[in-house]
């Protein structure tokens, strides 16, 4: 008598595996070239300015509030602590500008150390922040 053994199956599936690799590349890849915006963290009320433009070019913002804070990247900091950290940002990507928009009540004088302390770290491209009176900037 002969045995009739039923055909084995096969379990058929998709591999995941390439796919996984894929996105996996996908994301560094993004994270990569992504340029990441360093923001102040406030809001101020700016001066209005009739020559005021709208640039999209400043990476780095440094808000000064009416009452002498400083802030960079969502947090007040100290104005010996300025320097340091664009130095820091600065080797990072070397082509960042900073752009320091001070409230118009802000004492000029702290606008002027801000200033100093973002050009003695090395960079160039520093600009004041204002609004215009069209609603521009």
């Amino acid at each position: 008598m002969a045995q009739q053994h039923a055909p084995e199956s096969e379990e058929t599936g998709i591999d995941l595996a390439p796919m996984l690799d894929f996105t996996m590349n996908l994301l560094i890849f993004f994270l990569i070239t992504t340029s990441f915006v360093k923001e102040a963290g406030i809001q101020v009320d700016k001066p209005i300015a009739q020559t005021a433009q709208h640039e999209e070019s400043g990476n780095i913002l440094i808000a000064i509030r009416q009452n002498g804070e400083v802030w960079m990247d969502r947090k007040m900091v100290d104005m010996r602590e300025v320097r340091p950290i664009i130095e820091r940002l600065h080797i990072e990507r070397p082509d960042d500008s900073v752009v320091v928009i001070a409230d118009k009540q802000a004492a000029a004088g702290l606008l002027a150390q801000v200033m100093d302390q973002v050009k003695s770290a090395g960079i160039k491209d520093v600009a004041i922040g204002a609004a215009n009176p069209t609603g521009g900037g």
